[in-house]
């Protein structure tokens, strides 16, 4: 059976005053911007390594790591999957009739077809189903309930006779890079718990493996309250304040309890087909490589510090800026800059994906390389020069390490920037409303740690934001 333990934090009640005068100071306040220096490119904060040091990484994550985590947040609706089918049948267009027709012809494509009732499929293949009914038994409780499922529980790909679903192949792929030790954190819904251990011990069963995974939840503590144009709380029919989860930068917490040397995160929905993912596991293999080695390198230097050595090392991992970097450093000095948590983040060339993208950004006179969100960057003048001069993007593939150089476990808080919030507006219940997210996970949150961006291929990014990405080449066998 799966060995799974539940880390679920306990829920307490969210109503102080002092926390509402705080996130209303904030989300009525102007959203904080950055200063852009440039973006990272290869050679200048992104580092390109060449055919054989790509071999020598791999061969060095197989020969040294022991024990790996993966983080994997998991708690996001299916429901903006089928998005376009909702708007086609409420406000049909141009754009989503397009879609909807390209769905209904490449209906018997998707791996949930398998699902389908067997007169349902029959009358499918005659073209004799409306789409009004059958978008109502994908998306209705009364039917396959996507609309309420998590992304995880949505079955992706078929891997005959089975069908998969991400949760399932998030594991057999972990499970591809054959570490000792493989440890599963998935951040989920608890409401969904019993569905997804099934669907664990399914696969279980299916290729005879035991996996090791755990489970938590974001924090009820760290949602945000719900601001009216008026500055009042929204509230609810009953007259409680309504709250938002605060953003994947309330996850810090969650990232917090591991303590691993190796953690790789990823989100759920990038995931190939079972066939295709040979280059996403050397990709994992080598930013694990390149973590391990650089470290091995920096715990020598902290040993034995010396400035000429510490440029050395950046000359090839490109971590600090020249504002970091003197010939003056003290030998403290040297320990304090690499004694922080580090990160090592692959990064895809542009080619329109929305994500956050690597920069080189500075703040009281200071430059470090950061991963910014558009929502930070000013939409005119020099500030948006830069950020469309912008040749790569952050896709969520990252080995991080949350241990110091002498292998003890860092409070990962003490390394975020708590300024470095944002703030959303949306409409709920007909009523605009304003809100503000905790500093993003890999934005704000990982601020201080040190960072090195690596260029990865771009098939190793192949996210499924619409049930129409699943006709992508990354997700079938044809």
């Amino acid at each position: 059976m799966t060995k799974v333990k539940n880390l679920l934090p306990n829920m307490t009640e969210l109503t102080t005053e002092t926390t509402i005068a705080v996130q209303r100071e904030k989300v009525f306040a102007e959203n904080p911007a950055l200063e852009l220096v440039a973006p990272c490119k290869i050679g200048e904060g992104i580092y390109r390594p060449s055919v054989q040091q790509k071999e020598q990484y791999v061969r060095e994550f197989k020969t040294e790591s022991k024990k790996l985590t993966f983080f994997i947040p998991a708690s996001g609706a299916g429901s903006r999957m089928f998005q376009f089918l909702y708007e086609f049948l409420k406000t049909p267009n141009d754009d989503n009739r397009a879609q909807a027709e390209r769905f209904i012809n490449s209906i018997e494509d998707f791996a949930f077809f398998k699902y389908l009732p067997l007169s349902f499929r029959r009358s499918i293949i005659k073209d004799e189903v409306r789409i009004e009914d059958l978008v109502a038994y994908l998306l209705d409780k009364d039917g396959m309930n996507f609309s309420s499922l998590p992304k995880g529980l949505v079955p992706f790909h078929t891997a005959d006779p089975f069908v998969l679903n991400p949760f399932q192949e998030q594991l057999l792929q972990g499970a591809k890079l054959e570490v000792e030790e493989t440890k599963f954190h998935f951040t989920i819904q608890s409401a969904y718990n019993d569905q997804i251990k099934k669907s664990i011990s399914f696969v279980e069963g299916m290729f005879g493996q035991n996996f090791d995974v755990s489970f938590s939840e974001q924090s009820k503590e760290t949602d945000s309250y719900a601001f009216l144009e008026d500055q009042s709380i929204l509230k609810d029919d009953k007259g409680n304040a309504v709250t938002r989860p605060a953003g994947h930068g309330a996850l810090l917490a969650n990232l917090n309890t591991i303590s691993e040397e190796l953690i790789f995160v990823k989100n759920i929905d990038n995931v190939q087909h079972f066939s295709k993912s040979e280059m996403s596991v050397e990709a994992w293999q080598m930013l694990g490589g390149i973590l391990l080695e650089f470290r091995k390198q920096a715990k020598k230097l902290f040993r034995e510090p010396n400035a000429e050595g510490l440029k050395e090392l950046n000359e090839t991992y490109q971590v600090f800026s020249d504002t970091d970097l003197t010939d003056q450093l003290s030998s403290d000095e040297i320990r304090a800059i690499l004694n922080r948590p580090l990160r090592v983040c692959g990064m895809v060339k542009n080619e329109g994906q929305p994500g956050g993208g690597p920069f080189w950004v500075k703040e009281n006179g200071k430059i470090s390389k950061q991963i910014v969100e558009k929502a930070q960057i000013s939409t005119t003048g020099e500030q948006f020069r830069l950020m469309v001069q912008s040749t790569h993007f952050n896709p969520v593939i990252m080995a991080v390490c949350p241990l110091s150089m002498e292998d003890e476990k860092f409070d990962l808080n003490d390394f975020k920037d708590a300024s470095k919030y944002f703030i959303v507006n949306k409409t709920q219940h007909g009523k605009k409303i304003k809100y503000m997210e905790l500093p993003g996970l890999w934005n704000g949150s990982m601020a201080h740690w040190n960072t090195i961006f690596v260029e990865l291929p771009s098939p190793v990014f192949s996210p499924v934001k619409t049930i129409l990405d699943l006709l992508g080449n990354q997700h079938n066998t044809k």
